[in-house]
């Protein structure tokens, strides 16, 4: 079996048979002297990859790092909902539309917000902020200006 090694000196891709394991040579590339490892080196590949369509055999040298690789895909934030159900702390914020509050004939807005709050516990409320906004109704297609509360607890 061959041994597949770098050139300490400039890194070119060497070969030699196994029974020169050992010697001393000089590098083909730059001509400094080197001395051929007995295994192959760390990170060197001894697969030889054949073209299938050819039957050429490729040579080819894999990278080798220490490092953890970087990963590829990251994982998206999870929504507040999960967080607040693991427990972890944290500030967290809600905010309460006096528009999503509303069903036929009836304005549930104040109800809703007092589920919520005593659902969060006094002790986590740090503020309770008014907010103004406008939003175009689809039917009427008029601007209209509502309120609603922006909440910040501990999570």
């Amino acid at each position: 079996m061959d041994i597949l090694f770098k050139c300490p000196h400039c890194g070119a891709d060497l070969e030699v048979e196994a029974e020169a394991a050992g010697e001393q040579i000089d590098c083909p590339t730059c001509s400094k002297p080197l001395t051929i490892p007995t295994a192959p080196a760390p990170g060197a590949s001894t697969a030889r990859p054949v073209n299938a369509q050819s039957g050429v055999e490729k040579k080819m040298s894999v990278p080798f790092s220490d490092k953890p690789g970087e990963p590829l895909i990251h994982k998206s934030a999870k929504p507040l909902e999960v967080v607040a159900r693991e427990g972890r702390a944290g500030l967290r914020v809600r905010t309460i539309r006096h528009s999503d509050c509303k069903e036929v004939g009836k304005d549930l807005f104040d109800s809703k917000v007092s589920d919520i709050l005593n659902e969060l516990g006094e002790g986590n409320v740090v503020s309770i902020t008014p907010i103004n906004y406008s939003y175009v109704e689809i039917s009427t297609q008029k601007l209209v200006t509502d309120f609603g509360v922006m909440i910040v607890y501990r999570g």
